[in-house]
C-alpha cells in the first residue's frame, strides 16, 4: 500500500501554476514522473502523489524539474484566471479519480502513438530524400561517365576521319606525281621520235624516192618505228639464277643497312649516340621518369641505327598509347609483330605486350573485334592472366552489346 504525498506545496499566478513534491530522501533516477491536462503522478516508492488539477494546463508547454530533494512543476494554465484551489472536487471521488486517470493514461498512450507514428514518418521521408539524393548522384555520376565517354568517342572519330584524310590526300598526291612522270616520260618519248624522225630525213634527203616516199609512184609511205627493249636493273655483272637469288638479296640488304647507318653519321654525336641499345634504354630511363616525347625521340633514333629493333617498336607505342596517339601505336606493334619471327616461347613475353598495346588502341578507337582478336591472341600465350581474360570478357559484352542494339 503505497504512502500518499500531503506535505507538497504549491503557488499560482494568472498563468502559471508551480508544485513542489518532497523526494523524502529518495534518489532521483528512482522517481517516475506523469503528467497530463488534468492529472499529475509522481511515484517514488514507497510514495506516491495525485492530484487531479482545478482545470486544465498545456501539457506541451509545462515541465517537471527534479532536483535538491523536490519535483517541482511549471503548469501553464489554458485561461488565464486564478484557481481558488489546486485539486478538483472530483479528487475526492475515488471512482472519478479512477476514471481521470484511466484516461490520461489513454491520452498519454494515443500521443506517444501518434509521435511514433510521426517520427517513423519522417523516418521514412529523410529515408527517401537520402535515396533520392543517391540516385540523383548517381544519374549525375552516369551523365558524367557518358559525356566523357561521347568526348572521347567525339575525339577518336576525329582523329580516325583525319587519319583518312590525311590518306587520302597522300594517295592523290602519289596519283598525281605518277601521272606527272607519265606525262613527262610520254612528252620526251615524243621528242625522241621526232628527233629520230628528223636524223632520217637528213639521212635520206637527195636520195632517189623509193617505195618508202608517197611520191614514188604514188604508193602510200610506210610508217617507220623502232621497238625499244628495255632489260631489269642487276646489281651484279652474272646472269640472275633463282638458286643464288636469297643470298643476293641478304648480300644487298646488308649493303643498303650499311649505307644507310653511314648517312646518319654526325660528328656532333658521342659514341654512345651511336648505339641504338644505349638509347633504347635511355629511352627506357625516359619512360619511367614519364618525360615521353624524349622516350619517342631516343627510340626513333635507335631505330634509325637498326630497325631490327622489335624492343624499340613496342616500347614506342607504349608511348603512344599514354599520349593517345593510337594509330602510330598501332603501327609500331604492327611492325614488331612482324619482326617477332619466328613465335617462340623466347619471344612470346614480348608478343603478348605488342598485341594487348595493339588490343587497347584499337578498343579506344571503338575496332572491339579487331581489338578482341589481340587480346584473345594475348590469351593463348598467357592462359592464366585473370586480368587478360576480365578485359576480354568486357570487351566481348561491349560487342554483344552493340549488337543487339
Amino acid at each position: 500500500m503505497p504512502l500518499i504525498v500531503k506535505d507538497f506545496t504549491w503557488e499560482q499566478t494568472d498563468k502559471v501554476v508551480f508544485i513542489t513534491v518532497p523526494l523524502k530522501g529518495v534518489k532521483a533516477n528512482k522517481v517516475d514522473i506523469f503528467s497530463s491536462e488534468e492529472y499529475l503522478k509522481v511515484s517514488y516508492p514507497p510514495y506516491l502523489f495525485e492530484c487531479l488539477l482545478y482545470a486544465p494546463v498545456e501539457d506541451g508547454d509545462s515541465v517537471a524539474q527534479v532536483g535538491n530533494g523536490a519535483v517541482v512543476f511549471k503548469l501553464l494554465k489554458k485561461e488565464g484566471d486564478k484557481w481558488p484551489q489546486l485539486q478538483s472536487d472530483l479528487a475526492e471521488d475515488k471512482s472519478s479519480m479512477k476514471a481521470k486517470r484511466e484516461e490520461a493514461f489513454a491520452k498519454a498512450e494515443e500521443k506517444a502513438k501518434e509521435r511514433d507514428r510521426r517520427k517513423a514518418e519522417e523516418k521514412r521521408a529523410n529515408e527517401k530524400y537520402v535515396l533520392n539524393e543517391i540516385m540523383k548522384a548517381e544519374e549525375e555520376e552516369r551523365s558524367r561517365i557518358e559525356k566523357t565517354k561521347e568526348s572521347e568517342r567525339q575525339q577518336a572519330t576525329q582523329e580516325l576521319e583525319a587519319w583518312k584524310e590525311e590518306q587520302r590526300l597522300a594517295a592523290e598526291k602519289e596519283k598525281e606525281r605518277l601521272m606527272e612522270e607519265r606525262r613527262k616520260e610520254e612528252a620526251a618519248e615524243r621528242e625522241k621520235r621526232k628527233e629520230q624522225e628528223r636524223i632520217q630525213r637528213r639521212q635520206t634527203r637527195g636520195k632517189k624516192a623509193s617505195i618508202f616516199e608517197e611520191n614514188a609512184e604514188g604508193a602510200p609511205k610506210r610508217e617507220v618505228g623502232k621497238i625499244s627493249v628495255s632489260f631489269t636493273h642487276r646489281e651484279f655483272p652474272t646472269p640472275e639464277r633463282e638458286s643464288v637469288r636469297p643470298k643476293e638479296e641478304e648480300w644487298l640488304k646488308k649493303q643498303a643497312e650499311a649505307r644507310r647507318i653511314v648517312e646518319l653519321e654526325d660528328e656532333n654525336l658521342s659514341e654512345e649516340e651511336k648505339n641504338p641499345m644505349w638509347l633504347r634504354d635511355k629511352g627506357n630511363e625516359f619512360f619511367k621518369a614519364g618525360n615521353l616525347e624524349a622516350a619517342i625521340n631516343a627510340y626513333s633514333h635507335a631505330l634509325r641505327l637498326n630497325h631490327t629493333l622489335h624492343s624499340c617498336l613496342s616500347n614506342r607505342a607504349a608511348c603512344h598509347l599514354k599520349m593517345r596517339n593510337f594509330f602510330k601505336c598501332i603501327e609500331d606493334c604492327s611492325k614488331a609483330l612482324e619482326l617477332l619471327v619466328p613465335k617462340v616461347q623466347q619471344n612470346a613475353d614480348s608478343r603478348l605486350k605488342c598485341h594487348v598495346r595493339r588490343g587497347t588502341a584499337l578498343c579506344q578507337l571503338e575496332m572491339y573485334v579487331e581489338g578482341l582478336q589481340d587480346y584473345e591472341a594475348a590469351l593463348k600465350l598467357d592462359p592464366n592472366n585473370e586480368q587478360l581474360r576480365t578485359d576480354s570478357e568486357k570487351i566481348r559484352h561491349i560487342i554483344q552489346t552493340e549488337t543487339v542494339s
